[in-house]
This record gives structure tokens, C-alpha cells and sequence, in this order.
């Protein structure tokens, strides 16, 4: 069995050095211009000083026209290169790679964003209370099908010459490429739309192209969901087929997560009513795949504590994915690989309303990510109450910034 210090070799090349990463996480600390600035190098310094092999940004949208929060970078054609460079060598400063994750939020736009609202379909979002925040989607035409697919491998080519070692195709947690996957959201007729090889088209096409644009000597991921956790939704046997197409097209590593902005498994609270382990959420799932994926398998949700992270590479998982502990102190990984046994305590809320819950701890977590992205020391989140309160306030700051800049682009 391989242990957490192991390096993970994959068939783009350089082998990572630990079987440790750091998961995406929305950051939402996009400076001026949606570019990567000094708070972003801050933090992934950090992270890479804290021993994970690999660091995952979090997303950077393909295009400036629609971005899930008004805090998310964006790198398309014509976007300045040089915040990027530092990003990259920051992440890289103490020996691991770091790749982007690369996305486009499809119909997870809110209308207060004024942006591009496409899906395959115009099937609006159904997030309780949530959705009257969403526009209803306009399905996607074959081309701005193809264009999105070049704007993925135009953001994976200037990652690439931006220095980062690799990227992470976001086709999860119900954003555009997800979107098409899900019979749910997806009810087209055409060749995107019916069969699960017409619903994996788009993610297959753009891990193709972005594979061709970038070479063989860099690293392509691609995130996917164990299952999306909705009643007729995209489920594992999906997974288990798409993981195999993937390995058709170049990727070299596939990060399993599960559930969405419907259906929150990503925060232990699936919609369809099935029972998430309290730490590594989805590995019960993840252990139904090992078998037969012909890729190597990363592993995210919920996990905190070394012996879990073991448990998972034991089942056959080649790496472990941290998000929020992470957040909560960014050298776990040193401890971890040296031996320890410190854990991280995520914040707690006691809104009984998982909607509201949800989001306050998303809140807690990015309160603590500009905490650390300021230089200061990691400490006990704030009340996820609260930082709900002054998270409302810090978007509102950012929309004005990201609307000026939308409207001068």
C-alpha cells in the first residue's frame, strides 16, 4: 500500500512529491481587473511552505462574461500574464506543483452579475430559497458550444505559459460541464443531449482540445462528481463511464467530489436523502470506482485528520484532497507526512436551514482564507453568523468592482 509520502507518478511526467493536495477552494480574492494579486501569492505561498505535494486553485472562470461571484479571477485571450507568473511561482516556492483549475459557471450566474447565462438547457436552477437569485439559463447553440471549448484550452495554454504545471477542468458541483452531464439539466436532442456519451461530449471535446493545445509534458485533471446526489441525476455508474472516456482523451488524473448548489453534499447535506460519512464524504463511492478506473483517482470532502486521509490512499485512492481544513491551518500537511496527528476543526453553525448553514461556514472559511492571505496567523473562526453578515458586505464591494470592469472590457 502507498503511504501519504509517496511521490504519485503520472503520465504527463514531473511526479508529485506527496500523495497530499490542496483542494479548490473559492478563494473569491480576485483583485482589480479579476486578476490574481498579492493576497492570492500570500496564501499559496503559505500553502506550498505547509508540504501538500499539489495546490488546486480556485476556479478561474474562461470567461470574463460569466463568473459565479464577483471575487473570481478570470484568464481568457488578451488577459495579462504577469499576476499569473507570480501566482505560479508562489504555489511552486517549495517544491510542488500547482495547477489552475479552469471553469465556466454556465447558469450558476447570479443575476446581480449582469452576465452570460448558458446551460443545455433553460432548466433554472432549483435551490430553495436560493433561486430566485439565479436567471433562468438560455440553451447553449452549437457555437457557443465550440466556443467555449476554445476558451477552455485558450485559458489551459496561457496557464501553461504563465508557469503553472498544470490544469483542473471543472466538470462538478453543478457548473457548465456538470450541467451537460446531468439528465436533469441537460434535456437536449441533439448531439449533446440524450445518451451518456452525448452528455459527455462537451467535457470530452474540451479535455481533448485543451490536451492538444498544451502538449504532452502538462498536467490536465478533471473534477467530477461521485454522483450529484439528486434522484435521477448523474449518479456513479455515469462516473465509472466517464472516467473511462476520460482516459481516451489525455487527462491524467480525475478528482472525485460530489452534489452541487441543489444538493449540497459537498457540505455533508445530499438532496436525495443518502448518508454522507462524517470525514471523506464521498469514499464509500470512491471505492466503487478504484476498480475500475483506468486513471489515477483523487479523493476530496470533509477530511481532517491523518488516519481518514490514510484510510482513503489504503482503498486504492492515489491521492487526498484538503479543502477547508486548509483553510483552518495550513501546515497539516508537514505534520501529517511527519508523522503527526494534528487536525483541523471546521467552523460549526446551528441554523437548522442547511441552505443558510452552508453558506455561513462557506463564509467562516473565507473569512479565514483573507485572514491568511494577509500574512496573519491561522486562528478559531469567527462565528459563521457573522462572517455571513460581513460576507454580504465584502460581495457588495466586489460586484461594483466586478461591473465596472465588465462594463470597460
Amino acid at each position: 500500500m502507498a503511504t501519504l509520502d509517496e511521490p504519485l507518478h503520472l503520465n504527463n511526467g514531473a511526479p508529485l512529491p506527496n500523495r497530499i493536495a490542496k483542494a479548490a477552494m473559492e478563494e473569491l480574492l480576485a483583485a482589480p481587473g479579476q486578476l490574481p494579486g498579492d493576497a492570492l501569492s500570500t496564501l499559496y505561498r503559505r500553502w506550498a511552505a505547509g508540504g501538500a505535494g499539489l495546490l488546486i486553485t480556485g476556479h478561474v472562470m474562461i470567461d470574463g462574461r460569466a463568473v459565479a461571484q464577483p471575487g473570481d479571477v478570470v484568464l481568457e485571450q488578451g488577459t495579462a500574464l504577469e499576476p499569473f507568473q507570480r501566482w505560479a511561482t508562489a504555489g511552486r516556492s517549495a517544491g510542488g506543483q500547482i495547477w489552475m483549475q479552469i471553469n465556466h459557471p454556465g447558469r450558476v450566474v447570479p443575476k446581480d452579475l449582469a452576465g452570460t447565462t448558458w446551460a443545455p438547457s433553460a432548466v433554472p436552477l432549483d435551490a430553495g430559497g436560493l433561486s430566485g437569485m439565479y436567471p433562468t439559463p438560455q440553451p447553449m447553440t452549437a457555437q457557443e458550444i465550440d466556443e467555449t471549448v476554445e476558451r477552455f484550452a485558450v485559458t489551459a495554454q496561457r496557464a501553461q505559459r504563465a508557469g503553472f504545471d498544470g490544469v483542473e477542468i471543472h466538470a462538478a458541483h453543478g457548473y457548465l460541464l456538470s450541467q451537460f452531464l446531468s439528465p436533469l439539466v441537460n434535456r437536449r436532442d441533439d448531439r449533446w443531449g440524450g445518451s451518456l456519451n452525448n452528455r459527455a461530449r462537451l467535457l470530452l471535446d474540451v479535455t481533448g482540445a485543451v490536451r492538444e493545445r498544451v502538449g504532452a509534458g502538462f498536467a490536465v485533471g478533471v473534477k467530477l462528481n461521485s454522483a450529484d446526489f439528486q434522484r435521477g441525476g448523474f449518479d456513479t455508474d455515469d462516473a465509472r463511464d466517464v472516467i473511462k472516456m476520460l482516459a481516451d482523451t489525455g487527462a491524467d488524473l480525475v478528482e472525485l467530489s460530489g452534489g452541487s448548489i441543489e444538493s449540497l453534499a459537498t457540505a455533508g447535506f445530499p438532496a436525495d436523502g443518502r448518508t454522507l460519512a462524517r470525514e471523506a464524504y464521498f469514499l464509500e463511492l470512491a471505492e466503487r470506482l478504484v476498480a475500475t478506473s483506468p486513471l489515477p483517482l483523487l479523493l476530496t470532502g470533509g477530511i481532517r485528520r491523518r488516519v481518514v486521509a490514510q484510510q482513503v490512499i489504503d482503498s486504492g485512492v492515489a491521492m487526498v484532497g484538503l479543502a477547508t481544513a486548509l483553510a483552518i491551518d495550513p501546515t497539516l500537511p508537514g505534520q501529517w507526512l511527519a508523522g503527526g496527528d494534528a487536525q483541523a476543526r471546521p467552523p460549526r453553525t446551528r441554523f437548522r436551514n442547511r441552505m443558510l448553514a452552508a453558506a455561513a461556514v462557506q463564509a467562516a472559511t473565507s473569512r479565514q482564507l483573507a485572514r491568511l492571505a494577509t500574512g496573519k496567523p491561522s486562528k478559531t473562526p469567527r462565528s459563521p453568523a457573522v462572517a455571513l453578515l460581513h460576507e454580504r458586505l465584502v460581495r457588495a464591494r466586489r460586484r461594483r468592482t466586478y461591473l465596472k470592469w465588465h462594463t470597460a472590457a
